[in-house]
């Protein structure tokens, strides 16, 4: 970029707070008091973010006379279901192209229960009276390079064998550009119901409250320190104190599992995202959007992007950062030097918003395990239940890994129990130094390929042949 634009790009942060736009917000709901002394349930869920909350949530709904504690190591909702783009997918499987390459033969039982999944969630915004701001108004993949129109086409093609486009349709560039007008734009697909836009961490609030009103008792900055089982259940340790439970469920994901085995099957990646102040009515203009549709570029390194119920357009995506030992830790949620380049990504995306401001600059941290989408199990004789690896997709498929973990915890066979996705598991991550160094060259390999024609080269086959990948 001429050193021009890259001073523009730089002055449009000047401004920018470095925190999540969805958690800076002065309707917070204050936290739920710290656990002390011995708590007994039936059933304890660690971790509040949305895969922790929809397990309390419908543990109750199926039997509401069970007794159900959360507890959560900071507030709820701070660190992944606060922090994401506000895309919450019908997708079980990180995309329709990933579940395909996986399981091809239950990819079609599979998107039905997305789908259905999807519905359940915008049915308990209703029940429960959650607001916030759920637009089912779907997803665009934007093709900006012309191999990416031929990649677009092909899933398209694939889509339709499959009998999945009822909802689906393919953009031209004059089509793309009359929903999101961009230069960079030459076609797209949307698909218009597998994807909706909502205010992230207002939907773990909502989901908080609805919990208390149930009668799940929630402790927040109470951290699990420990599990251990014996023959009658078992016992978590916090810093003031123990719960006694028949039944764990862990939704703890990025952060060290306490069922230490699964610590090698996830990695966690940083990603960033940037929030513009609201558009004016001209700005708006310029670029239209006004189905508001999310959307996301095709790249191996892509961006991902929507508009705010206020009109502002949240950017994010494109670094997906690794910290050598998985090095988790509040100082690495900012990165100027990703947030200036989103920032000139931005504008070259949309030049007619030249001059805009961006008001919050923020990161955190994803699960992501080698399949890019989660695996679930037992662990401590069937007493301990756990989902985990979303890969960025979490909005939506941690209600479906609550209802599988729920229904190993009950010791259930179902539709969902049966899946060859929910009884395998990904590959593990190697031991450093060889997780760093071979994460490094797939990244520098695919931001090869998205300036080669989207040509994969030795070591992405490779890598696609043994099952493994790194994504965001």
């Amino acid at each position: 970029m001429a050193p021009v634009a890259m001073r523009s790009a730089a002055r449009s942060l000047s401004g920018a707070k470095p925190l999540s736009f969805w958690l800076d917000d002065p309707d917070r709901p204050a936290p739920e008091p710290s656990l002390t002394g011995d708590e007994r349930c039936d059933l304890l869920v660690i971790g509040g973010g949305y895969s922790g909350l929809w397990t309390a949530l419908i543990a109750k709904e199926r039997d509401p006379q069970r007794d159900v504690v959360l507890i959560e190591a900071n507030e709820v909702g701070w660190a992944a279901s606060g922090r994401n783009g506000g895309f919450c997918a019908a997708s079980l499987t990180h995309g329709l192209g990933n579940g395909i390459a996986r399981w091809p033969e239950e990819i079609n039982k599979l998107e039905e229960l997305g789908e259905k999944n999807l519905d359940a969630i915008e049915e308990a915004v209703k029940k429960y009276g959650i607001d916030c701001a759920f637009e089912r108004t779907g997803e665009i993949d934007v093709a900006t390079e012309p191999h990416q129109l031929e990649e677009l086409k092909e899933m398209y093609e694939e889509a339709d064998r499959l009998g999945l486009t009822e909802h689906m349709e393919l953009l031209d560039a004059d089509a793309i550009r009359a929903e999101v007008d961009s230069p960079t734009f030459l076609g797209g697909l949307w698909d218009k119901r597998g994807v909706a836009m909502l205010n992230p961490a207002k939907l773990a609030w909502g989901l908080k409250q609805a919990c208390l009103d149930l009668g799940v008792r929630i402790y927040e900055n109470t951290k699990g320190t420990q599990l251990a089982s014996d023959a009658n259940g078992t016992a978590v340790r916090t810093p003031y104190g123990r719960i006694f439970a028949r039944r764990v469920a862990l939704g703890t994901n990025v952060f060290p599992s306490l069922v230490k085995r699964l610590r090698h099957f996830t990695v966690p990646v940083y990603d960033y995202a940037l929030m513009t102040e609201p558009l004016t009515e001209e700005q708006l203009a310029s670029i239209g959007w006004k189905n508001r549709a999310g959307l996301g570029d095709s790249a191996n390194q892509f961006h991902y992007f929507r508009i705010s119920e206020d009109n502002r357009i949240l950017w994010g995506g494109y670094d997906a950062v690794y910290h050598f030992g998985g090095k988790l830790s509040g100082e690495l949620d900012s990165r100027p030097e990703t947030f200036l380049k989103l920032a000139e990504h931005f504008f070259t995306c949309f030049p007619q918003l030249e001059g805009l401001r961006f008001t919050h600059a923020w990161g955190g941290a994803i699960d992501t395990c080698t399949r890019f989408s989660a695996f679930f199990g037992t662990a401590h004789a069937g007493k301990v239940a756990y989902a985990a690896g979303y890969t960025g997709l979490g909005v939506g498929a941690t209600r479906f890994g609550a209802e599988v973990m729920l229904d190993l915890l009950d010791g259930k066979k179902t539709e969902r129990t049966e899946l060859e996705m929910v009884r395998s598991k990904p590959l593990p991550f190697p031991p450093e130094p060889i997780a760093w160094a071979g994460i490094e060259i797939t990244k520098r390999s695919m931001a090869r390929s998205d300036d080669n024609g989207g040509k994969r080269n030795l070591w992405l086959k490779a890598m696609d042949k043994v099952g493994l990948g790194f994504d965001s």
